[in-house]
């Protein structure tokens, strides 16, 4: 899912406004070139790096399946499924609650963007390397390492490292952001294998760590030698409470905001708890651990996808289908108990996982009517949104219990998945609804079958 700055959209743009020609406050973007390139190969690594290990999905389907596994049933014997999901969940919340604050930052300056990169590289080396020192059956030096510092750490750069692209791409915006947020699925598969084969072999688990470490620090480095900024900073910085207050007022962004953060409650169980299931049912170790590497290559392919299609089946529709089909796919976890299931399943929630994460931010920026609010939008969107991430999983392990009843976390979660659904599709009717409105009355000098935001000039 991709953020951008209050000077850029993110969803796809009518003909009329790609054929508009630009005046002396809106320098021409290339669409190309060699420093785009790189700045989205850069972006890709980041995603790559940070939410392809770490979170439990904003890269969305990653690593941390892996860790919920070793955890239970190795290193935090001692602790709860639900003690130990706090982990993941945190680190989520904290992955797009800090973007409120990174995003503001990113709108005031571009030195701040460079600082703030350059942090973001040296915090997430040190949370990881932190990590491998950490002792058997401490869950308090597991969460302050993992859930905390590597959570801090991916908030600090989710927004800049990707709304850079931004700068330039107008008309294929959506594709170069699509392939930027596909660097995340991509980490999920390496990083899970290299994970799970030395997670379980003679290394231990901080020397396995450390060579993830190693691995992601080379990475970020030369991702911050490639990603460069090409525009300066916007400048009206629109006042915070003067803006909650406007937006608050709008009913689609209102109800598009409440489903992120219900739907986000049923999200994460896949994620989280596949792999765990799969081996409780009897599947061997090494599959049970490959039904995540299955579900991560879907979410690949998933997050490819909406970048061809946005345009003629529309955002708000492909965002409520991806919701509705991830809950009932949520609700056939109950009957889960083969591999074929398992591998059906992985595929098909990965695919919608991958599709609904990408949407996110293109959503919220076509909501958007001033687009130099943008960045807060998202940033207040997000950070609603982590909600329903923190206090999912938890409730998801509470239910499960340890003696493993799995019908109980997949009704709840199902559930919460179609009351997420309901709120999309609501913000479907209400952006048709408008859409009418301004046919009737056109105020932008076009006609468009979904309102999509001008450029802030």
């Amino acid at each position: 899912m991709i953020p951008t700055t209050g000077t850029d959209a993110s969803s796809p743009v009518s003909n009329h406004e790609q054929e508009e020609p630009p005046d002396e406050h809106t320098p021409t973007i290339p669409e190309g070139g060699f420093r785009a390139l790189a700045t989205v190969f850069g972006a890709f690594l980041v995603q790559f790096c940070g939410f392809g290990w770490i979170d439990s999905d904003r890269g969305y389907t990653t690593s941390f399946g892996v860790f919920q596994d070793f955890y239970v049933r190795d290193y935090l014997t001692e602790s709860s499924s639900s003690a130990i999901s706090w982990i993941g969940s945190v680190n989520a919340l904290l992955v797009i609650s800090v973007g409120l604050v990174a995003g503001r930052i990113y709108d005031r300056g571009h030195l701040w963007v460079t600082i703030f990169r350059d942090f973001r590289c040296f915090l997430q080396s040190f949370s990881i390397f932190m990590l491998s020192l950490c002792q058997r059956e401490q869950l308090y030096q597991i969460f302050l390492a993992q859930g905390i510092g590597a959570g801090l750490d991916a908030g600090i750069v989710y927004i800049p490292s990707v709304a850079v692209v931004s700068h330039y791409f107008h008309k294929r915006r959506a594709l170069a952001m699509s392939i930027v947020a596909s660097g995340s699925s991509f980490g999920a598969v390496i990083h899970p294998i290299m994970l799970n084969n030395t997670l379980h072999s003679s290394l231990g688990f901080g020397n396995s760590v450390c060579i993830s470490a190693a691995l992601i620090s080379g990475l970020l480095i030369t991702a911050c030698l490639l990603m460069r900024p090409r525009l300066p900073p916007a400048h009206h910085d629109p006042e915070f409470w003067k803006s909650i207050r406007r937006f608050s007022h709008d009913r689609t962004y209102i109800l598009a905001t409440i489903g992120m953060s219900t739907f986000s409650v049923a999200f994460y169980f896949p994620l989280f708890f596949l792999q765990l299931d799969a081996a409780t049912h009897g599947i061997s170790r090494t599959f049970s651990f490959y039904s995540l590497v299955i579900m991560n290559a879907s979410s690949f392919v998933g997050r490819l996808t909406p970048g061809f299609f946005t345009h003629c089946l529309g955002i708000a529709n492909m965002v409520a289908a991806a919701a509705g089909c991830g809950a009932v796919l949520i609700l056939g976890m109950i009957g889960l108990s083969s591999i074929v299931s398992v591998v059906m399943l992985a595929i098909l929630y990965g695919f919608c996982a991958g599709v609904f994460i990408t949407l996110m931010p293109p959503l919220v920026a076509f909501l958007t009517e001033d687009l130099t609010e943008l960045g807060l939008r998202m940033g207040v969107s997000f950070a609603i949104e982590g909600i329903g991430g923190l206090i999912g999983p938890p409730i998801n392990g509470a239910l499960l219990t340890s003696e493993f009843i799995w019908w109980r976390p997949a009704l709840f979660s199902g559930l919460m998945g179609l009351v997420g659904f309901g709120f999309f599709f609501a913000t479907t009717l209400a952006v048709r609804q408008r859409s009418l409105t301004e046919a009737a009355t056109p105020a932008d000098g076009f006609e468009s079958s979904e309102r999509v935001p001008s450029r802030a000039k």
